[in-house]
């Protein structure tokens, strides 16, 4: 059976309280993701101290503070690192982190992370590339915001110094937060697969839980979704995240449709079989049929149950010799 590799994405939903972050993998394991993802950086390499919000942040921030100040609050230290990675292994859930600066890099390869998520602003940054593809480490790699192009540009970085092809998943997705339906464009994960030969997945920002489970459906291999313990609560990226419950539905949905898409082989399922003598017919006297005499249009028919011979086998049974005596409903044979 297929299984999707789910990262609940922590983010920055736990605004820099270590506390917060704790409940918030407690949620991502309650919801039977595979990992918990959180995101490492230093403000002071990530944003200058004159760069603007986006808009969403812009709505769910204080108007009073900078790109800059808002993210220098969401920082976590070293300490915090160390505190989350022991907490993971101690309820049995992956821990992941989105570096995104050099010394991010190298703070969680020394951390010994196996799996390197790329946010989807890095796939034009070259030295970022460079560096983490030298790690030869696993890689997930977002491609909010870009084209086929920059994505085949990255791939090659990353590939060029030595990051086996095999190790790159690309997820599909869009960074509006939320991101309306309309500009999912869920096809264009399959348009990369087709284009890269490589493992695809679906990061999603829509307010549902519809779409990656669709996004399973088409061959998603990695589900990435944010989630909150509160909607309401202060942050940039709260408003766009699912709360404890949903992400836990959105789970469950997610193993139902692994467990429905199946082999592909086309054969009666376990389950079903046990249906197949109620539910399919024989053939069948509809009146007396004395030995001898021939079957015919007129003296047999087709009924249930289905134990019997099938009517498939009618032009056979037409026109041959009952070698018995038949009352009305009783099965042929011959």
């Amino acid at each position: 059976m297929k299984h999707t590799f789910i990262i609940a994405e922590a983010g920055v939903n736990h605004n820099g309280n270590i506390e917060l972050a704790f409940k918030l993998i407690d949620a991502a394991k309650n919801a039977g993701a595979d990992a918990v993802k959180f995101q490492t950086f230093k403000a002071n390499t990530l944003v200058s101290k004159k760069a603007e919000k986006a808009d969403y942040q812009k709505q769910t921030t204080s108007l009073d503070e900078s790109q800059y100040e808002m993210i220098k609050k969401l920082e976590l230290s070293l300490k915090d690192h160390h505190n989350l990675i022991a907490y993971c292994k101690q309820k049995g859930i992956q821990f992941l982190s989105s570096p995104f600066d050099l010394e991010s890099i190298d703070l969680l390869n020394e951390l010994g992370l196996d799996v390197f998520k790329i946010p989807s602003g890095e796939i034009v940054n070259l030295p970022y590339l460079r560096k983490l593809g030298k790690l030869n480490k696993n890689v997930i790699l977002s491609t909010g915001m870009s084209d086929l192009g920059e994505i085949e540009d990255a791939i090659d970085v990353l590939f060029e110094n030595g990051t086996d092809k095999e190790k790159i998943t690309i997820l599909q997705c869009n960074t509006e937060y939320p991101t309306p339906y309309k500009d999912v464009n869920l096809k264009a994960m399959l348009t990369i697969k087709n284009a890269f030969d490589v493992k695809v997945g679906y990061s999603d920002h829509t307010k549902g839980i519809e779409v990656p489970i669709a996004a399973v459906v088409l061959g998603a291999e990695v589900i990435e979704k944010h989630f909150t313990l509160d909607r309401n609560m202060e942050g940039p990226d709260h408003k766009a995240s699912l709360e404890p419950d949903e992400l836990k539905l959105m789970v469950q949905s997610i193993r139902n449709i692994e467990k429905a898409l199946g082999s592909g082989i086309k054969k009666p399922s376990p389950s079903e079989l046990k249906n197949k003598p109620i539910a399919r017919k024989s053939l069948i006297a509809i009146k007396e049929i004395k030995k001898g005499e021939f079957f015919s249009e007129e003296n047999i028919g087709i009924k249930r149950p289905g134990n019997g011979i099938s009517p498939m086998r009618w032009d056979e049974v037409v026109g041959s010799v009952a070698n018995k005596e038949f009352s009305a409903d009783d099965l042929i044979e011959f």
